[in-house]
């Protein structure tokens, strides 16, 4: 039905313009790409709209409420009120801002190790030849295809055992190296061209100076990309902390937010205002790295 909307649209432009069929091509372009719009913002606006939503008639209206409505009674800040006057634990009150900085720790921390670790083991399949080096990389290249839920049940038992249980060590030291980046970074790293490491090395340049000064500047696109998915994959990280944490001061935003919503507790406006404030840092760091996540991708999928 939609294909025949557009395509009934189409003529009509073309009866508009007879002449000139690129200007109806822009038209319906334009058109398509405002529909797009409409569709990828329209959740954004309704999570706005909610968030300042009254509990009270947060199920009436699907965005605001009309104008001739608009009150106090309707339109207020009430849950982000709830959501920053803390909660009470057994270690005292809990601010939101807390479980921020946890997710801001934990998110740079996991992307800073990644981002070091896979970044050097990029460097190595890419640019060091060894005994074994293929078998390496068909066993890594395997190990991808099981899913993370898999292990699940060793880790556990693992964090266990060194006494991690309840710290940030059980989040961080499991995801310390991906093999997905590694790869990224290999892919990257091979179009460096073997001359210019070489004459580093004539130059007297030490291999991790090599590594540091010459091939990750090269490669800076590549970096912004990784950096972006890792921090976005562990700023939404549910599962692991949720598993692994146990008091209410360690926790992070997604495992907070999702303790609003359940069998006795269904405060779904300040869960809502919640996701709207946990959204921003990604948005920032996204909209700081959006030139070089793309150009990033782009250059990952033509090297090689």
């Amino acid at each position: 039905m939609t294909l025949l909307l557009f395509a009934g649209l189409y003529m009509i432009l073309r009866w508009v313009y007879p002449r000139d069929a690129e200007i109806a091509g822009a038209c319906l372009r334009y058109i398509l790409l405002g529909c797009a719009a409409f569709l990828v913002l329209s959740p954004f606006v309704w999570l706005v709209s909610s968030a300042f939503k009254d509990k009270d008639v947060l199920m009436q209206y699907s965005f605001l409420p009309p104008i001739s409505e608009w009150s106090t009674r309707t339109i207020n800040l009430d849950n982000f009120r709830t959501l920053l006057n803390g909660e009470d634990s057994v270690v005292g009150k809990v601010y939101f801002w807390e479980y921020v900085v946890n997710s801001l720790f934990l998110a740079s921390a996991a992307t800073s190790i990644n981002l070091f670790f896979t970044s050097m083991g990029g460097y190595a399949l890419s640019k060091y030849t060894f005994r074994g080096k293929k078998v390496i990389m068909a066993f890594m290249a395997g190990s991808m295809m099981f899913p993370g839920m898999l292990f699940l049940a060793p880790i556990y038992r693992m964090i266990f055992s060194f006494g991690w249980m309840d710290s940030y060590m059980a989040l961080l030291v499991p995801g310390a190296c991906s093999v997905f980046g590694m790869f990224l970074f290999r892919q990257s790293m091979v179009a460096v061209p073997d001359s210019l490491i070489e004459a580093a090395r004539i130059d007297g340049a030490s291999e991790f100076g090599i590594y540091y000064r010459i091939v990750m500047p090269l490669v800076r696109p590549m970096t912004g990309a990784f950096c972006l998915i890792t921090f976005l994959g562990n700023w939404n990280n549910f599962i692991g902390p949720q598993i692994y944490l146990q008091t209410q001061s360690k926790l992070t935003l997604p495992v907070v937010l999702n303790q609003y919503i359940g069998v006795y507790t269904q405060q779904y406006g300040v869960f809502l205002a919640g996701t709207l404030l946990a959204i921003i840092p990604p948005a920032i760091l996204f909209f700081a790295l959006q030139r070089e996540f793309v150009a990033g991708l782009s250059s990952g999928a033509v090297k090689g």
